[in-house]
């Protein structure tokens, strides 16, 4: 079974997992999603979705208004394309549902995320936080756990 791990952004982060173990790693644009999506057609779709992070990133507040409004705008770009995730899958018939990002877990570097999952080609921390986002659920059957409205 193919389980798919997606970390949206302007670099989309892309891992798969078959048979509970990582496959692939590789890192998209958001235009991409959708053929990527269909092309795999995984059993299952996890992805970090920031819409689920209640906090409102307080450390913003701290910074220049300039740089908080630049967040806000990028934040916004992600949450609209965790709702493209969540439409594609819909019409494929495909399980998916995301994680916030505090429940992704820390950001990992290359060697620490390679002695975690036993990945030995390369990575970016795009492609690392799909890994990460999925990796709980990368040995789950298709129809188990699905969310309602998901």
């Amino acid at each position: 079974m193919k389980i798919l791990g997606i970390d949206p952004g302007a670099n989309t982060g892309i891992a798969t997992f078959e048979g509970g173990q990582l496959r692939a790693l590789d890192t998209i644009t958001p235009l991409q999603l959708e053929r990527t999506i269909r092309a795999a057609a995984p059993a299952r779709v996890i992805y970090e979705d920031s819409r689920l992070q209640s906090r409102a990133w307080t450390a913003q507040a701290k910074t220049a208004k300039g740089a908080a409004l630049a967040t806000a705008r990028d934040l916004g770009q992600v949450d609209a394309w965790c709702s493209l995730i969540d439409a594609i899958c819909e019409e494929l018939g495909i399980p998916a549902h995301g994680i916030s990002p505090a429940a992704k877990g820390p950001k990992r570097s290359a060697e620490n995320f390679a002695a975690y999952t036993g990945w030995t080609g390369r990575s970016n921390q795009h492609c690392r936080d799909a890994a990460m986002v999925a990796w709980q659920f990368r040995g789950i059957a298709a129809g188990a756990g699905r969310r309602p409205g998901c």
